[in-house]
């Protein structure tokens, strides 16, 4: 057990406290670390390795620094800001971790007292404050002694619910009929988690990717092979799925699942600030929540209903009791985020603890474009003039300079859009200047307005992004009405290298994975992934594709194919009435398309997708898709749904795809497609062709969802019938040219 966590478990106390601190980066600690130690003399030492036992549990960790002459060991953290607002429980942390080093350094030298000091090193100002106390060796062994006990009880109990579950997890059948297709892509997850391996895993639909993926993934952790399992999932759909599987097993199986949400959708007080003075449920919050821990690990299954219950029984944060509880959950359900994002909490967690992961990621071809903006990070004229409208005196100078420094590459740009080798040094210096003055007043943060608060985040992330910047990424400034900043990541690889490095498997699944190396490529995966292609369990039979080569949907072609498209649409449901769905590129081309439905066949009932259709309008709209109705929906290609809706049977019968998916043309993915030329040499096709065609074949897969369906799909465009365009779509479809 490292120092670091068993304190984090036996020594908070009080409070939960968020007033904002902003915390140095990772650079700027190590940074810190280093300048601290060449202050010191040649006695000094560094990271020095420490471990020793209390009964049956083994602790290790690193001293910061010992000064041998001195007898002094250090424990040096790096802050920001007004020292002297640190939360009480954050510095009674600080002083249980370097007293457990103090303890240990004494029985392995056999001292008879040590000095014990926190060393605090201001990153802005470049300043230590140290806090020394000096203590006798026996009271140092007592203080480790205590600590240990306390966390040996637990760590006991963890130890037995371990082996129960590692029992029950190797004794686990498979709940349901094997099918060939999922037996495959079951026996391949499990082969790449015992080995250390990463898997792009191509499943069509019907396979039962999520039971085939977690039930090896469970069957490894049994073995011994996994220590935690993160199930990630771009939408709801996705993670509520993985829950539904995991709660047929759990009780069975003593599993921990935990839902991890986003704050903003569990919070109680979303109008109060993170600390006990504000909220009540931040009041005491370590006290209490020994309690609400020990029954919420009860439940097993901990959605967000669940610990919603469990929170409210104890008076805790919901969201901060989930982030406890992912230290003791075996399976994870979370987004993509949570893991791939710049400080995703559950890679952090992952890191900190030393956990072999097994990370199943759902419906993987969504996290290319996720992924890139995680990595991008934009600055808005607008933003700052709000900012600097509401900020206080002492900002908005320093907000001004930002502005003219960005406003000055606004006027002298040719272009309404213009990519720049780099963002200029005098801008980054008055951004570094800008985040130094208001992480300066971090104490008083929580009294900042919104657009101040929101502009920091901004200009954090764009400066951290322009460190890093490099070929991956592009800094473009659009203007002229609104001039927008933006370092726009176009190639995430480099970011996310070390997630997959880290990582004892990661499987990537979706039904469109092809082709392999374009995944490779853009997300950064080793040369050594494994590649599986997952047998359909659907016949040719079942579903009639049919290739419309006689319209086009090209942009210029557009009011020409309305007409053609609308007619085929009411030929096809006048030959077999039932629920339809038809797919187009943009909101304008659907609304026609309905339009012109309307006008010729105004007894066939449509519905339509709106822009930024509520959760409950979404709900509405595919209920409209009973067993027995008949209605066309329309919706956008790519859109809400396009993916992760399953109507089987009667359903939906059938679709129409007016559009090949090609992202829109325009100067940013233009210059997208001039960065993966020079960068892979396949420009067209990794920016338009691949990611149209997953669009595509994702749409299509609404129509066949079990054996037993049947249905059609309508594949609307000339380019339909090219070699290149035919040699992507699915190798169990035997498209036809349509007969006129």
């Amino acid at each position: 057990m490292a120092v670091r966590v068993l304190c984090q478990f036996t020594a908070k106390r009080g409070d939960l406290d968020l007033r904002f601190t902003p915390a140095p980066s990772a650079r700027e600690g190590i940074a810190g670390h280093l300048i601290v130690a060449g202050r010191r003399g040649r006695d000094y030492e560094t990271e020095v390795t420490l471990e020793d036992t209390f009964d049956s549990l083994r602790v290790r960790g690193r001293a910061d620094g010992y000064d041998s002459k001195e007898r002094r060991v250090d424990e040096c953290k790096t802050y920001r800001g007004d020292l002297a607002r640190m939360p009480d429980n954050h510095r009674a942390l600080h002083w249980a971790q370097a007293k457990m080093y103090g303890a240990m350094l004494c029985r392995k030298h056999q001292l008879r007292e040590l000095r014990v000091a926190l060393v605090y090193y201001d990153v802005d100002t470049e300043h230590e404050t140290v806090l020394a106390e000096t203590h006798p060796a026996e009271a140092l062994l007592a203080f480790f002694d205590e600590h240990c006990a306390q966390y040996a009880a637990w760590a006991q109990s963890e130890l037995a619910h371990k082996t129960t579950r590692n029992q029950a997890l190797q004794a686990m059948s498979f709940p349901y009929e094997f099918y060939p297709a999922q037996r495959q892509l079951a026996e391949s997850v499990y082969r790449a988690a015992v080995h250390g391996e990463h898997l792009l895993a191509q499943a069509p639909t019907g396979v039962g990717k999520t039971l085939g993926t977690l039930f090896p993934m469970l069957k490894a952790m049994g073995a011994k092979k996994i220590d935690r399992i993160f199930y990630l999932a771009a939408k709801t759909t996705g993670r509520e799925l993985a829950l539904h599987a995991l709660h047929a097993l759990a009780s069975t199986m003593k599993l921990r699942v935990l839902e991890i949400t986003a704050r903003e959708k569990v919070c109680k007080y979303p109008d109060h600030a993170c600390h006990g003075e504000s909220c009540p449920l931040a009041k005491r919050f370590y006290d209490r929540l020994p309690g609400a821990r020990a029954e919420a690990l009860e439940r097993g299954v901990m959605d967000q209903k669940t610990i919603g219950a469990v929170a409210m029984n104890h008076r805790v944060c919901p969201y901060f009791l989930s982030q406890e509880l992912a230290r003791w959950s075996d399976v994870i359900i979370g987004d993509y985020n949570y893991y791939f994002d710049q400080s995703a909490f559950l890679y952090g967690l992952a890191q900190e603890q030393g956990w072999r992961v097994g990370v199943l990621v759902d419906e993987a071809h969504n996290l290319v474009e996720r992924a890139r903006r995680m990595y991008s990070a934009s600055i808005a004229t607008e933003s700052l003039k709000r900012a600097k409208k509401e900020a206080p005196p002492l900002l908005r100078n320093v907000i001004e300079r930002v502005g003219k420094e960005f406003q000055r590459l606004a006027n002298a740009q040719q272009a309404p859009y213009q990519v720049y080798e780099q963002a200029p040094k005098s801008l980054m210096k008055a951004l570094d200047d800008y985040i130094s003055k208001q992480s300066a007043l971090s104490d008083q943060a929580v009294l900042l307005p919104e657009p101040v608060q929101d502009l920091f985040f901004d200009a954090l992330s764009f400066y951290s992004l322009a460190e890093e910047f490099a070929e991956h990424s592009v800094f473009d400034v659009t203007t002229p009405d609104y001039a927008t900043y933006t370092i726009r990541n176009i190639v995430p690889a480099p970011f996310l290298k070390l997630r997959f490095a880290n990582s004892q498997s990661v499987v990537l699944f979706s039904a469109t994975l092809t082709p392999r190396k374009f995944y490779l490529d853009l997300l950064g995966l080793p040369d050594t992934t494994r590649w599986l292609d997952v047998e359909s369990p659907f016949s040719p039979e079942q579903l009639e594709v049919q290739l419309v080569q006689h319209i086009s949907t090209r942009y210029q072609h557009r009011d020409n194919s309305i007409a053609p498209i609308a007619e085929l649409i009411v030929k096809q449901f006048e030959r077999a009435p039932g629920n339809y769905l038809v797919f187009a590129s943009s909101f304008d081309y659907v609304a026609r398309i309905a339009e012109q439905l309307d006008r010729i066949a105004p007894q066939i009932p449509n519905r339509l997708q709106h822009r930024q259709m509520t959760e409950s309008e979404r709900k509405e709209f595919l209920d409209g898709f009973a067993a027995g109705s008949q209605c066309i929906g329309l919706a956008v290609l790519g859109g809400a749904f396009g993916e992760g809706v399953d109507l089987p049977g009667e359903r939906m019968i059938g679709a129409f795809i007016a559009t090949l998916g090609l992202p829109q043309l325009n100067e940013i993915t233009e210059q997208m497609r001039l960065r993966m030329d020079d960068l892979f040499g396949a420009g067209y096709d990794y920016t338009y062709l691949y990611p149209g065609l997953h669009k595509v074949i994702q749409a299509a897969g609404r129509v066949i969802r079990t054996r037993e369906d049947r249905g059609v799909v309508y594949l609307i465009d000339d380019r339909y019938t090219r070699p290149e365009v035919r040699e992507l779509l699915p190798k169990w479809w035997q498209p036809r040219r349509e007969r006129r």
